[in-house]
Parts: structure tokens; C-alpha cells; sequence
């Protein structure tokens, strides 16, 4: 299993839409949060080992209908 972080810049008013659709669509998603910087959101992923990263945020993630921009990633190790 890898993980993967994803900050996702939202077009104007969208952010709230963005993280419903996310939530409701891709069931990789672990959790979502609204923050504050440059970006509108992140989420937390959890991909199978043969999946790609690039396809993965690339077709399922940066297609989301509100969706900007995103900055990937990649976790190595968690602790606690």
C-alpha cells in the first residue's frame, strides 16, 4: 500500500464541490480538509502497490470538475 498526500488549488467557489465529489467518487480517499495557503484542500490516499501515481492524479484526480491545480506527495514512513 503507498500513501500520498494531494494539495488541490480549487477554481473560485469550488472547494466545498471539489471535496464532496472527491469523497463520493474515489474510494482510495482516506480523508479530506480545507486549509488555508496557497492551496484550497488536501487528501489523504491510499493506493494499491501496482497502482501509479501519475495515472492515478492525473486522470482520477486532476479531472475533478473545480479542480486547478494539485501538488503531490508521496509518504514514506508513519509514525505514532
Amino acid at each position: 500500500m503507498k500513501t500520498i498526500f494531494v494539495q488541490f488549488k480549487c477554481r473560485p467557489g469550488k472547494a466545498y464541490g471539489v471535496a464532496d465529489e472527491l469523497v463520493q467518487d474515489v474510494p482510495e480517499i482516506s480523508e479530506v480538509y480545507s486549509t488555508s495557503g496557497n492551496y484550497d484542500l488536501i487528501a489523504k490516499f491510499y493506493l494499491e502497490d501496482e497502482q501509479d501515481i501519475g495515472h492515478f492524479v492525473t486522470e482520477r484526480l486532476q479531472t475533478v470538475d473545480g479542480v486547478a491545480d494539485t501538488f503531490t506527495l508521496v509518504a514514506f514512513k508513519a509514525f505514532g
